[in-house]
């Protein structure tokens, strides 16, 4: 449970740091918020099925 927490905590954390609304991120355009939401969205399903 631990570890599940902490990973999506990173994941939570490098979402805030890509979207696009940041200067360091603007050029990037939506593709990293994507993947690191398709990503979230993968281990809370995972979690809520019991799996991870």
């Amino acid at each position: 449970m631990a570890i599940s927490t902490v990973v999506f905590t990173i994941l939570f954390l490098m979402l805030l740091g890509v979207l696009p609304v940041w200067s360091h991120s603007r050029q990037w355009g939506y593709v990293p918020t994507k993947v690191v939401g398709i990503a979230m969205a993968i281990l809370l399903v995972l979690a809520v099925l019991g799996i991870l």
